[in-house]
């Protein structure tokens, strides 16, 4: 084991140094920002309590609205040594997914922010906006455009690489590089859930929302978990569900048919890293070839005794091959 691999293995975690902000919202006496729910409380796990008090939301102006959505995301506390890495994350998700990810990149020196999608996560969408796909692109164009400025590494886990692509083809000066995760990028969008009547739609989402299907889904999506694990894991990876909006912006985005970006892998021009876990039992990792042979300039590195979530489950091996890929020429 290297030096570099040994440092960005799970034992060797650190907890990120401490986040100063005087950027003015307010919080929980214990740190939390005030617009969590308040099952934030609840969370075990120390890296989901660190980054959930690093959370804020930024005002960020969008085409189809005649006000700005505050949108959630975690910034860089100090400036780093490269183009900015910008971490999206999966279907249905937050930028929470990023927990142990995060800290290790920030460790490594690069700019690392992580941003919640539009329509999951911790935005304010009280006045909900459209969710499909354009609207997401037009909202993480806006959100660069404000704040980011330079050309970004955009990493991009299961759906989040279908984001990640969408965006590279259609705002190709923004994007330097890009990594994609155990990509869904293949799928069909939404397939026949876009032709659900709506009260099936929300029926859906609803189950979608429950604790047992998440503890199911956890129990496939990693290589081996245990129940307490799991349950914690559950409380973090649905706490955003808990937003009053939540179910209508899904039901938006699943009834607009989603992400089909299957004719755009081959426009993408940016050198590409992809990762994947070898165990990976929701995408499979004959996938990993076909994209690694779709793209024009990719590498593929594949995690052993990984699943689907390699950034959760193996953050040390994926933040090392993201640090290397972002320092390389």
């Amino acid at each position: 084991m290297s030096i570099l691999t040994a440092r960005y293995s799970p034992m060797y975690l650190t907890a990120p140094a401490k986040f100063k902000s005087n950027r003015g919202f307010r919080v929980f006496a214990d740190g939390f920002p005030s617009f969590l729910p308040k099952e934030v409380e609840k969370i075990k796990d120390p890296f989901a309590i660190k980054m959930a008090k690093r959370i804020e939301r930024l005002p960020v102006p969008v085409t189809l609205s005649d006000r700005c959505i505050m949108s959630s995301c975690v910034r860089p506390s100090l400036p780093g040594i490269t183009n900015p890495v910008v971490l999206l994350h999966g279907f249905d998700s937050s930028c929470l997914e990023w927990r142990y990810g995060y800290p290790l990149l920030e460790d490594a020196g690069l700019d690392t922010w992580a941003v919640d999608i539009l329509g999951w996560g911790f935005s304010d969408l009280e006045r909900l906006p459209f969710c499909d796909v354009a609207s997401k692109r037009d909202h993480l164009y806006q959100l660069w455009k404000s704040y980011i400025r330079r050309p970004m590494i955009l990493v991009g886990p299961s759906l989040g690489a279908a984001v990640a692509i969408d965006f590279a083809v259609n705002h190709p000066e923004t994007v330097s590089k890009l990594v994609l995760i155990d990509a869904s990028v293949y799928a069909e969008g939404t397939g026949k859930l876009a032709t659900l009547p709506r009260v099936v739609a929300y029926a859906a989402v609803a189950l979608l929302k429950s604790i047992p299907l998440r503890l199911c889904v956890n129990k496939v999506a990693f290589n081996g978990i245990s129940l307490s694990t799991n349950l914690d894991w559950t409380n973090v990876d649905r706490l955003h569900c808990l937003f009053p909006w939540w179910a209508d912006a899904t039901v938006d985005f699943m009834i607009s048919g989603g992400y089909n970006v299957t004719s755009l892998i081959t426009q993408v021009n940016q050198k590409t890293l992809i990762i994947w876990g070898e165990e990976d039992k929701i995408i499979n990792n004959k996938l990993a070839v076909r994209l690694h042979c779709d793209l024009q300039d990719a590498t593929l590195r594949q995690i052993p005794d990984c699943g689907h979530i390699p950034h959760v489950e193996n953050p040390g091996a994926v933040a090392e091959l993201i640090a290397k890929f972002a320092l390389a020429d």
